[in-house]
C-alpha cells in the first residue's frame, strides 16, 4: 500500500501517520511494516487471532497458559533458552494475552531481526512440551492468579462484575482463567489449543522500526513463508441474548481500603458499531470522565465534594461488544447509593443539555493528542496497529481515527449517552466488611 499521508483533523491538529506498508504471504500470513528511522532498532511482533474468548468452555485460562508455555522449547531451542538468547543479543522480549488475541514481541537491534524471526517462526509450529514443563508453568500461572487476583479484592470484584455483565459471551470469564479450571489444564489441553490456533494464516506480523518494507517482506518470506497454513478461522463465539434486567452486585472485603461504586454498560465496539458510534463513545468518555477536567470529577469532586474521585472510560477495541463504564469513590460520610444517584444525575444532565462547545473541543484535543504521543513510541505504534488488525479493523481505520474523532458532533455524543441502557448494565458496590460481620463469618467456617 502507499505511504500514509498527513491526516487533516482540524486547523492546528494535523496528525502525521508514519509510513505503513502491508503484504500477505502465500500461506496467508499478513505482514505490516511501520517505518521509524529514529533509532537502529526494531520491534518485532507476532499477533495470533485467538484469545481467552476463543477457549473451549471449561478450559478458561488455556490461551494465557499456552502463552507461558511458548517460552519452553523446540527441537532447535532448548527449554527456557528463548528469552535468554534474545537477552544475550541485547534485546528484550515478552508476550501478553487478551480476550481477542495473543501476542509475542521482541525489541532488538535491526541487524538481529532475521534471528528473532527465525526463532518465532520455529516456535509457531515446532513447540515441544514435557510433562514437567507443563506442571511447573501451571504452578507459575496459579501463583500469578493468587498474586494479581485472589489477593486483591478490587481485582476479584471486577472479575465478578465482568461475569455478571456477560450472560453468555465468553468475555465473562477472566483471561487468566478460573482457578478450578486452571488446576485441571494439562499438556493435552495446551497442545490441542496450540495445534488448533497457531499457524501462519491465523497470525499477523507487525514490524516497526528502522527497516524498509522490502527487507521485512523478504525476511518474512524466508522464515514464515515455508510454514504450512492451517486453513482455520476464528471460532464462532456464543453471543449475548437480549438482556432484559438490570443487575446489581455488592461485595465486601475487610482488605478494602477505599469503597467505590461503578457501573459497566454493554456498548458497541469498533468492530460491531455503525460508523461514527464508537468514536462518539470515546468523546463521551472523555467529556464525562477525562480526569480533573471531566464533568464527573468537576461536579462531584470539586464542586459538590461528595466524591474523592470520579470518572468514566470506554473499552471499544474488541471483536464483539465492549463496555462503557462510570465510577465514583465517595467522600467521608457519603453512602455509595447516594453517590450512584449523583453520577446518574450528571449523565442525565449531559443527555438533556448536551456537551458545551468547549467540552467537545477539549475532549477531541485530548484524544487526538494522545494518538500523537502514542506515535512517539515504536512499541506503542506496533501495538496500536497489531491490536486493531487482530480484531478485524483495517490499516486505514487506524490511520484515519483522528479525523473520525474530529467529526464527532454534540448530537452524536448525546445519542451515545442515550443508548446506555441500565438493562444492559451491572452496577457494583465494593466496600469494607464490617468487623462484627467478619468475626461472625469466621466463627461459622
Amino acid at each position: 500500500m502507499q505511504d500514509a499521508a498527513p491526516i487533516d483533523s482540524a486547523p492546528g491538529r494535523s496528525v502525521v501517520s508514519p509510513p505503513i506498508h502491508s503484504f500477505t504471504l502465500e500461506n496467508g500470513m499478513k505482514g505490516v511494516v511501520i517505518q521509524d528511522r529514529r533509532a537502529p532498532v526494531v520491534t518485532h511482533m507476532v499477533w495470533y487471532r485467538v484469545g481467552a474468548a476463543d477457549e473451549i468452555r471449561g478450559e478458561s485460562g488455556i490461551a494465557h497458559f499456552l502463552e507461558h508455555l511458548m517460552f519452553k522449547g523446540t527441537d532447535s531451542i532448548p527449554s527456557g533458552r528463548f528469552s535468554k538468547i534474545v537477552a544475550e543479543n541485547g534485546g528484550q522480549d515478552n508476550a501478553f494475552t487478551s480476550y481477542d488475541y495473543t501476542a509475542y514481541f521482541q525489541r532488538i537491534a535491526k541487524d538481529r531481526l532475521a534471528m528473532v524471526m527465525s526463532m518465532e517462526a520455529d516456535r509457531m509450529v515446532n513447540l515441544r512440551l514435557t510433562e514437567e514443563d507443563v506442571a511447573t508453568e501451571r504452578d507459575v500461572v496459579l501463583e500469578e492468579r493468587s498474586t494479581r487476583t485472589d489477593n486483591d479484592p478490587q481485582s476479584l470484584f471486577y472479575e465478578q462484575l465482568q461475569a455478571a455483565l456477560y450472560l453468555n459471551h465468553p468475555y465473562g470469564s477472566p483471561v487468566i482463567g478460573w482457578r478450578d479450571e486452571i488446576e485441571k489444564l494439562d499438556r493435552e489441553h495446551a497442545l490441542a489449543h496450540y495445534q488448533r490456533h497457531y499457524a501462519p494464516d491465523n497470525a499477523i506480523l507487525v514490524v516497526a522500526g528502522d527497516v524498509t518494507p522490502e527487507e521485512v517482506e523478504a525476511l518474512a518470506k524466508e522464515h514464515y513463508g515455508p510454514l504450512a497454513p492451517a486453513g482455520r478461522t476464528r471460532p464462532i463465539r456464543p453471543q449475548e441474548p437480549p438482556q432484559l434486567a438490570e443487575r446489581r452486585i455488592a461485595m465486601t472485603d475487610e482488605r478494602v481500603r477505599q469503597p467505590f461504586v461503578t457501573r459497566q454498560y454493554l456498548a458497541p465496539s469498533y468492530r460491531t458499531a455503525e460508523p461514527g458510534v464508537s468514536e462518539a463513545f470515546n468523546v463521551l468518555s472523555e467529556i464525562l470522565g477525562g480526569g480533573a477536567s471531566g464533568r464527573l470529577y468537576r461536579e462531584l469532586v470539586q464542586d459538590e465534594k461528595v466524591a474523592l474521585n470520579a470518572g468514566g472510560y470506554y473499552s471499544g477495541l474488541a471483536v464483539d461488544d465492549g463496555t462503557f463504564g462510570l465510577y465514583g469513590v465517595p467522600a467521608d460520610g457519603v453512602e455509595l447509593e447516594a453517590l450512584e444517584r449523583r453520577i446518574d444525575a450528571v449523565l442525565a444532565r449531559l443527555i438533556e443539555e448536551g456537551p458545551t462547545e468547549d467540552e467537545l473541543s477539549r475532549a477531541k484535543m485530548v484524544l487526538i493528542s494522545g494518538r500523537i504521543y502514542q506515535q512517539d513510541s515504536q512499541a506503542s505504534l506496533a501495538r496500536m496497529y497489531g491490536s486493531a488488525l487482530t480484531i478485524g479493523m483495517s490499516i486505514e481505520q487506524v490511520r484515519d481515527w483522528p479525523a473520525r474523532i474530529e467529526a464527532v458532533d454534540a448530537a452524536a455524543v448525546v445519542a451515545a449517552a442515550k443508548s446506555l441502557d441500565r438493562r444492559r448494565a451491572v452496577t457494583g458496590f465494593l466496600s469494607t466488611a464490617p468487623i462484627e460481620d467478619t468475626a461472625e463469618e469466621a466463627a461459622t467456617r
